[in-house]
């Protein structure tokens, strides 16, 4: 890229942002004063900004680079991580979000209080606390300058050394992104997240449509021909015990894991406790399900694509690293006057996922720790005294993320394995106290402290010290210590519980009312998810279509027809 490519393409760049930020800067004007307006963006979003947000907030760069190049170097199965979140949407949907709108709660961390106790509370804000401010803030910092890095060479562009160009990338996205969660609260972030989100999904579209154009020499057509009926193995995605993502661990481990980030994760539900009502959030949750089952189309196909292109990883012809198989294609198919818009597209993520958890750490720590410890002093705290601690302490965790993030070029072990690795300390617990606080009465706060410390002391022992005894998937591990922590609780309810029931008071500020098409909209995601791993299975592209492949077809359109006309009648019947 010369000097001229770079100029338009930072302009460019420099263009969509500011498009998105004065926007999001009117959206917001004089709306995030009070408690509700800045944490919650006022209890006013909409299914299109909680969809959008929920999007954007999910999807970052380490997604792009990381699936496309699992695709490349392997097969789809990793798609499971992303399709399979469909089900725990329709969970959040019709399970969870009720609940929470009902009870009005700002924080999962004020749900638990109220079903168990204080301390619960408190144990829970530290396990988020510490996650987000050691893993997932940095690493969100870290993948999304790795992309830029990898994308546009700044270190050659600007002749500094490689940690010096990371340092200072890792800096100028973190200060950005920040000042939407600093000074525009909630309502900003989801602004923000759904307008980049509409470029996210322009870009996903063009890239593997430029791509299959390439392959194809001029013709969509010849180049879809081409990766349907050649190399079909990488079109598969039911994964073998060698491949990435076993298709096994969809039914152990990964439904927790799901069920963790898309219901109970504060950064992920936070844009849901914020809906003008029920149906609102429903629609905005849902929604986000079908913009997960076209992962594997926008983040998935590029690196397929990318095979038929360059070979194999380490190939005569192939890339050095499985990596490298997006960013190639992005400098191959885009042409210059697009890599603005690319690079504002993926600054956009980067700076949704950050702002996100940005925003969310500061909620925890100013609902669950700030106010609380104020209020046991007998002191009133005001609005404006809340906002204003929640933008100090937003600012204080971003400092000290452009301190860790860099750090993690040094992991022995890379990126994704320390997220996995950390992120197994907080989620499976949170899970399982979550859902047996809303579907027991009488066990005792008692319960989710034990489990809280047998997961961490059990898990860090299974990680670290026996490792090489206990060698199964860790997903697998994931869903034996979720049935075991369960049975805990279970257990402390039946030998010591509560000396009164607990019973769920209804306290809600917004209308309860479900949407009426609810359930219809969710057979259908549930079909698409079917769908897809039909498409890509050894009875479907993998090898050629086979005719019970039709047949299961007609089947769930079938389904989803009766469902829908059901619905329909009961919404409008006949007068």
């Amino acid at each position: 890229m010369n000097t001229s490519e770079l100029s338009t393409t930072i302009l460019s760049c420099m263009f969509f942002m500011g498009l998105v930020a004065w926007i999001s800067y009117r959206k917001t004007k004089g709306e995030v004063d009070t408690r509700d307006g800045y944490f919650l963006a006022g209890r006013g979003l909409s299914a299109v900004f909680i969809a959008g947000s929920l999007l954007l907030t999910n999807l970052s760069a380490e997604q792009l680079i990381g699936l496309n190049g699992s695709a490349y170097g392997y097969n789809l199965s990793s798609m499971a991580w992303e399709v399979t979140a469909a089900f725990a949407t329709i969970c959040m949907a019709f399970i969870f979000l009720p609940r929470y709108l009902a009870g009005a709660f700002s924080t999962l961390p004020e749900f638990l209080n109220d079903r168990f106790d204080g301390d619960v509370r408190r144990l829970t804000v530290i396990l988020f606390m510490l996650g987000y401010g050691l893993v997932t803030i940095p690493s969100v910092l870290y993948a999304g300058s790795i992309a830029v890095l990898q994308l546009f060479d700044v270190p050659a562009l600007f002749d500094i050394s490689y940690s010096a160009a990371l340092a200072g990338t890792i800096v100028a996205i973190g200060s950005i992104g920040a000042l939407y969660a600093v000074f525009g609260g909630l309502k900003a972030v989801a602004v923000s997240d759904t307008l980049n989100g509409v470029g996210l999904l322009i870009i996903g579209i063009a890239v593997p449509v430029l791509g299959l154009s390439l392959l194809g020499e001029g013709s969509v057509g010849q180049g879809l021909h081409i990766i349907t009926n050649t190399n079909t193995e990488k079109l598969n995605a039911i994964g073998s015990p060698s491949d990435p993502t076993p298709f096994a661990t969809i039914f152990t481990g990964m439904i927790f894991a799901n069920l963790f980030y898309w219901c109970t994760n504060q950064y992920v539900i936070q844009r849901t406790l914020g809906a003008k009502n029920l149906a609102e959030g429903q629609k905005g949750v849902l929604f986000s399900g079908f913009f997960k089952v076209l992962v594997p189309f926008i983040m998935m196909l590029p690196g397929v694509i990318a095979f038929h292109l360059y070979g194999a990883v380490g190939s005569e012809s192939g890339l050095g690293s499985i990596d490298l198989a997006y960013p190639q294609l992005i400098r191959d198919v885009l042409p210059v006057y697009a890599m603005g818009f690319f690079l504002a597209v993926l600054l956009g993520a980067v700076f949704s996922s950050f702002n996100s958890l940005l925003n969310s750490a500061a909620t925890l720590f100013c609902l669950d720790v700030y106010v609380p410890y104020k209020e046991r002093q007998g002191l009133q705290v005001t609005d404006g005294q809340v906002v204003k601690m929640a933008k100090r302490a937003s600012i204080i965790i971003a400092l000290f993320s452009f301190v860790v993030a860099p750090l993690l070029q040094f992991a022995p072990d890379g990126l994704w394995q320390i997220i996995r690795v950390f992120t197994g300390f907080y989620n499976i617990p949170v899970i399982a106290i979550v859902m047996v606080g809303l579907f027991t009465r009488h066990v005792p706060a008692l319960g989710p402290k034990l489990v809280i410390g047998f997961h961490v002391t059990a898990y860090g022992l299974l990680k670290f010290a026996f490792d090489d005894v206990v060698t199964i998937h860790f997903l697998h591990l994931y869903a034996i210590l979720f049935v075991v922590e369960v049975g805990i609780m279970l257990l402390v309810g039946k030998l010591y519980p509560r000396d009164e029931a607990w019973s769920y008071n209804t306290n809600h500020k917004v209308d309860m009312q479900p949407w009426g098409f609810a359930k219809p909209c969710a057979i259908t995601l549930i079909s698409c998810v079917i769908g897809l791993y039909l498409l890509f299975s050894p009875i479907g592209l993998v090898g050629g279509i086979t005719g019970l492949f039709w047949i299961l077809l007609a089947a769930l359109l079938v389904a989803n027809m009766i469902a829908w006309s059901s619905a329909y009648k009961s919404s409008y019947p006949t007068q």
